[in-house]
């Protein structure tokens, strides 16, 4: 499915242009996409977004600083630590909401525990594409997108680097934006992680890494659950069981 819901803005605090996207009617759900993607391709092209609205959601998707239709600043200071919760966090207020459902994939879903552990009190939480060691440890993470993006051209085809860049390339990513967002990254800690009280769904591709450590991290959660769906890292998120297993949850 390939439905484009019309690109929305709002003025993040520091000043810089935001998108947002909408689709359907209901109880409000904030998607957050991953790393090199955008809210079209991680949640309406592979029709997640259509499921979910199908389900009765609002389903609200933000383009994340330095990707899709938001500003992209070359100004390293554009990207301070922590710099997309900050900005999350103001969606939701500059949206009004206070009853709603929170989601993302690989560093959304990062982001949605940072936000949890910041204050955010949705009803229902999911982090798809994300374990423990991820969260704990983001400098694994940035020093791969890191080598990727300083290094296109340069790697034997079928490695994960490769394709990496592919989706790089792709999704036709600005290369020296995405080098700052990477600056942004911040730790939490498992003892932060067991704070959290929202019930939360954790769910990673079979064949995903990062499903190595999935399982801990919903184990850890006072009120976590672990669904596993097929797929590594960059296939998951085209599968309709991810849809399937996120609107399960949230309507359960």
């Amino acid at each position: 499915m390939s439905v484009r819901p019309e690109i929305q803005y709002f003025t993040a605090r520091d000043g810089l242009r935001l998108a947002y996207r909408e689709t359907g009617d209901g109880r409000p759900l904030v998607l957050i996409h991953g790393f090199l993607s955008t809210s079209q391709v991680n949640w309406i092209s592979y029709g997640h977004a259509a499921h979910l609205a199908g389900l009765g959601f609002r389903v609200i998707m933000p383009d994340l600083r330095g990707h899709g239709e938001s500003a992209k600043p070359h100004d390293p200071a554009a990207y301070p630590p922590d710099v997309l919760t900050d900005d999350a966090l103001h969606l939701v207020e500059h949206l009004g909401l206070t009853d709603y459902d929170l989601g993302g994939y690989s560093l959304g879903g990062r982001t949605a525990i940072r936000m949890l552990v910041r204050g955010a009190r949705p009803r229902r939480a999911v982090v798809a594409g994300m374990g423990l060691h991820g969260i704990e440890y983001t400098s694994g993470g940035t020093a791969h997108f890191r080598r990727v993006l300083t290094n296109l051209g340069t790697f034997d085809r079928g490695t994960p680097e490769w394709r990496a860049e592919a989706f790089f390339r792709q999704s036709g990513g600005d290369r020296d934006a995405l080098l700052h967002v990477l600056d942004t990254s911040v730790d939490t800690s498992r003892a932060a992680v067991a704070r959290i009280e929202t019930p939360t769904l954790v769910v990673a591709g079979t064949e995903d890494p990062h499903d190595k450590t999935a399982r801990e991290l919903a184990e850890i959660l006072p009120h976590g659950r672990y669904v596993s769906v097929p797929g590594n890292h960059l296939s998951a998120v085209a599968q309709p069981e991810l849809g399937t297993a996120i609107g399960e949850f949230l309507t359960s």
